[in-house]
């Protein structure tokens, strides 16, 4: 059980109270919501616990981790998997699983290994199928010694359908964020679920819209619990016209930062907050969803971007020309000595467990996904998953962690606003 240590200051400890005396309404809320939208088919959410407001920083609809759940939290994984299938394709036998390209990662591929174990459980035949046009032949993964060695093999695309030799299969998941793009062999299918759908695609997205739709969602539930949405959603601006290269280039960024630093002093100043206000900057689509820079003062963001230039480049090498400047949630928690924040998965609409993500060479404002960082599952002595009514504000990991499953479904109600509104294929209404 690893060792954990969270700043329980007054805001956070409130915040909780509220949540566990409100949770009937709560999940009548989510329920009524779950009647109007189709949650993503599966979710990460990275959320930042700041002691005076906890916050999602992060949505990720091609989730890695699944490695991560421990054993205890399987038999959740298996049922929620076999619910999101029932909706989609009840008669459903065969699932082809699309990995990463290149994932040659010893997590990644432990991930692959959970994956096909969650959705075998749930009654289907798993293959995995390559993006690589190159590959011609079935080719092994390294297997370990906890599971079964997976095979991945070439896939065989008919007009309008998707499988391998002698498998065609009902559903189709993506596990790989696209993060070079759509892939022409996924485009088309007129026959099979694709999930998630492809303008979730890392280059499809924005994360400015993403955290548009969040803040509807949070504007919502606060209204319903009574609250400040500011305790549970991350401020935001966006510049749409950046050059990194150019000192004029950075204007638009330079007014964001200066005003939403000015924002945050004022919600820290009524909240009696004695901490220096930062944000982070980020690309708006394509990179990682990590940060690329870390502003305390918006006059240092031409000599910050100048030194952190290397850091600018999304995946194809070129530094973004749109960004989110987003307001920084500093993380006061601790796993063993050293700084971490939670990351909450789910299948459907259910959370099925998470895990802490750790890096013991960063400090409580920086990006914790940088090399160099572990993870440490989520394994408290005692169920995490019930929460407990009665117990003081702070002092139940139970329900620390519903409040953390019940911030990572309203990122994913979020996702679902979001898909909504991007997606090509929805009938307009005059």
């Amino acid at each position: 059980v690893p060792h954990l240590i969270t700043a329980l200051t007054g805001p956070i400890n409130e915040l909780e109270q509220r949540i566990l005396e409100s949770m009937p309404a709560i999940e009548r809320w989510f329920r009524l919501e779950w009647m109007e939208h189709t949650p993503p088919f599966y979710t990460s959410v990275d959320v930042r616990n700041a002691g005076f407001k906890l916050a999602p920083v992060d949505t990720n609809l091609f989730p890695g981790g699944f490695n991560n759940l421990t054993e205890e939290m399987l038999p959740l994984a298996v049922q929620a998997a076999m619910a999101a299938i029932e909706k989609i394709c009840p008669e459903a036998r065969n699932l082809l699983l699309i990995p990463e390209p290149g994932a040659q990662d010893a997590s990644y591929q432990a991930n692959l290994r959970r994956l096909v174990q969650i959705f075998t459980q749930a009654g289907l035949n798993v293959r995995l199928g390559a993006l690589d046009e190159s590959m011609t032949s079935p080719m092994a993964l390294p297997s370990d010694a906890d599971g079964p060695t997976l095979t991945l093999e070439p896939l065989k695309r008919a007009p309008r359908r998707l499988g391998l030799k002698d498998f065609d299969p009902c559903t189709i998941l993506v596990n790989s964020s696209l993060a070079g793009g759509t892939p022409k062999v996924l485009e088309k299918l007129h026959e099979q679920y694709l999930l998630p759908p492809l303008h979730a695609g890392r280059t499809q997205r924005h994360k400015s819209r993403h955290f548009r739709s969040y803040e509807e969602v949070a504007k919502k539930f606060a209204k319903l619990l009574g609250m400040d949405p500011w305790l549970i959603n991350p401020m935001y601006g966006q510049c749409g016209e950046v050059d990194f290269t150019q000192p004029q280039g950075l204007d638009c960024v330079q007014s964001q930062v200066d005003a939403l630093l000015a924002k945050v002093r004022r919600k820290y100043k009524e909240y009696g907050i004695n901490e220096k206000p930062f944000v982070v900057v980020k690309a708006d689509s394509g990179g990682r969803g990590q940060g690329l820079l870390t502003i305390r003062d918006a006059k240092d963001l031409p000599d910050i971007a100048r030194r952190c230039a290397e850091d600018l480049a999304t995946h194809d090498g070129s530094a973004p020309s749109e960004v989110i400047v987003q307001e920084g949630v500093p993380t006061h928690e601790r796993v063993n000595g050293a700084v971490a924040e939670p990351v909450v998965m789910m299948i459907d609409r259910y959370v099925v467990g998470g895990y802490y993500r750790v890096h013991a060479d960063r400090g409580i404002d920086e990006d914790l996904g940088a090399p160099g960082n572990r993870t440490v599952p989520l394994a408290f002595a005692e169920s995490h998953h019930l929460p407990r009514p009665g117990e003081k504000p702070g002092a139940s990991a139970p329900n620390r962690f519903y409040m953390y499953g019940v911030i990572g479904r309203l990122a994913m109600l979020a996702a679902s606003y979001e898909l909504e509104a991007t997606d090509p294929d929805a009938e307009v209404y005059d």
